[in-house]
């Protein structure tokens, strides 16, 4: 896997106060962390504001954590559900699940396959209950419904915005995400996609939902969905995710891996595989 670093803004609290506004400094120069550093800040920097999200139909928090030399926002989500059948509207679902450990799954297992573009996520205490602590995206622009409200709906380079959404298409086949919608695709201002909120994904079905959509494949992804195993998948997230979420997962690896050699072999490789 590739290290990566991530460059953060410092934020400070206005005068009037958090949550009435939230301000970002002027930073001489950007806080620059590794994702172990990162990872350590999530894990330990003090709460010293927090206010509850203006979005999502779960219970989530937008705090202010501080180590004394950065601030940053994070997300915390202590949702962990579950229901034999849950009624929404006219469909109904079996067995399910809205839970935090889910947020943790999905930044584990994109790391696994060499995606940078799912929050870091981990599992921390909050009000006595465990959670998960999400880094807060920074330089946002607008979500999906925001993109397609824009004239120039698919930004200064139409080809990688396009990519970034089969990735998006590919990967949420993988962890079996019923809950994409627009308002948890965000764009930052460098046209980057990041796909956030994952707490209703790793269902254990094993159909894709919508393969007719699955038309393209970043030629990495497809490597890396090839290599993993139960065992990769119960290192990397076994603390958080139940052995039948992991084998689900596997399985619909497979049919991915499938159609989408099926495709190459009936449209060529050109049309059906591409690189970012």
């Amino acid at each position: 896997m590739k290290r990566h670093l991530f460059v953060v803004a410092v934020l400070v609290l206005g005068s009037v106060g958090f949550p009435q506004a939230l301000q970002q400094a002027a930073t001489p120069a950007p806080i620059v962390l590794s994702p172990e550093e990162m990872e350590q800040f999530l894990l330990k920097a003090d709460i010293v504001a927090r206010k509850n999200s203006s979005k999502g139909v779960t219970d989530t928090i937008r705090a202010t954590l501080s180590d004394g030399r950065l601030k940053h926002d994070a997300q915390i989500q202590t949702v962990d559900i579950q229901k034999m059948v849950f009624e929404a509207g006219k469909a109904s679902e079996l067995n399910f699940k809205d839970t935090y450990r889910f947020n943790i799954g999905a930044y584990r297992l994109a790391r696994l396959l060499g995606l940078t573009n799912v929050p870091m996520s981990v599992k921390r205490k909050y009000n006595g209950k465990d959670g998960a602590m999400t880094w807060w995206v920074d330089d946002v622009q607008f979500d999906e419904s925001g993109r397609l409200k824009e004239k120039n709906i698919l930004g200064p380079d139409r080809e990688r915005t396009s990519k970034q959404v089969h990735v998006m298409r590919v990967f949420d086949e993988l962890i079996q995400n019923r809950d994409r919608n627009q308002g948890n695709m965000i764009w930052t201002r460098d046209w980057t996609l990041w796909m956030i909120d994952h707490t209703r994904a790793f269902r254990l079905g094993k159909e894709l939902m919508k393969a007719d959509q699955l038309t393209r494949c970043e030629r990495a992804l497809l490597a890396a969905m090839r290599k993993l195993t139960l065992d990769d998948l119960t290192k990397a997230m076994g603390d958080v995710m139940l052995k039948d979420e992991l084998e689900a997962v596997l399985v619909r690896r497979d049919k991915l891996v499938a159609l989408f050699e099926e495709r190459v072999q009936t449209r060529g490789e050109a049309a059906v595989l591409f690189s970012m």
